[in-house]
């Protein structure tokens, strides 16, 4: 998963950048809450970790501005000195999800985080998953359309899978990019509206069958299903929705 972390003391920035990393997710820092604000404009992440006291902004500021101004879900999560009830209370209010004290403690940091992108994102954690007539078997890596295994390539395989999960939602170019290529990972510069027109045209991403594949103009790419598709839900140890 793609995490931005916030928080102004480098040394706890460095902490939380390498408890991220050491359960598999990527991790960017930003040390300032505008910098992190000008990057939210631009690009996507699946969790936000911040501290409360910034230099140029209060923490419940940023979250703020978050919920009401760009309209997003992000899961939030609050790691802070501040300890009363109080600041609980409004860090919650403001719209944050979670509220952890300092100092970190690495064990309760990871669960934490575990915790919020099981409840936020339940398709990333199924070994079975059902879209209309799109039905994947992570385990196998593989993808049956309308019953017949569709024959992607590693990258398209993976390209899809990630878009299904997070169906509804506008991804960025980069969180595409390294969610598929890996962070810091080279590859050609149109090479994802590649894998991207060759998605559509090997599952026959269109309204009739349920789902619409758009970009973004300067931002990324969203999949979506169409108004009305039934979709049979996620399946997997009870929990089948079909």
């Amino acid at each position: 998963m793609r995490i931005a972390a916030l928080d102004d003391e480098s040394g706890q920035l460095d902490l939380i950048k390498a408890t991220m990393e050491g359960i598999g997710h990527e991790c960017h820092g930003f040390s300032d809450g505008r910098s992190l604000l000008r990057e939210l404009r631009q690009q996507t992440y699946d969790l936000l970790i911040l501290d409360w006291t910034l230099p140029d902004v209060q923490g419940p500021a940023v979250v703020k501005w978050i919920r009401e101004d760009l309209n997003s879900r992000l899961p939030i999560l609050f790691v802070t000195n501040r300890r009363e009830e109080a600041d609980m209370v409004e860090g919650l209010s403001v719209g944050a999800d979670d509220f952890m004290v300092k100092p970190i403690r690495i064990a309760e940091l990871e669960a934490r985080v575990r915790a919020l992108l099981r409840r936020a994102y339940p398709a990333q954690h199924e070994p079975e998953l059902v879209f209309g007539p799109y039905h994947f078997f992570p385990q196998s890596r593989v993808l049956k359309f309308k019953g017949v295994p569709a024959e992607l390539k590693h990258r398209e395989y993976e390209l899809a899978l990630f878009l299904f999960q997070n169906l509804g939602r506008l991804l960025s170019r980069e969180h595409l990019r390294e969610a598929v290529w890996g962070l810091g990972a080279e590859s050609p510069s149109r090479s994802l509206d590649t894998h991207i027109s060759r998605l559509r045209t090997k599952l026959d991403l269109r309204p009739s069958n349920g789902f619409l594949l758009s970009a973004i103009y300067g931002l990324g790419y969203r999949l979506e299903a169409i108004e009305g598709t039934d979709l049979s839900g996620i399946r997997g140890p009870g929990n089948d929705l079909a």
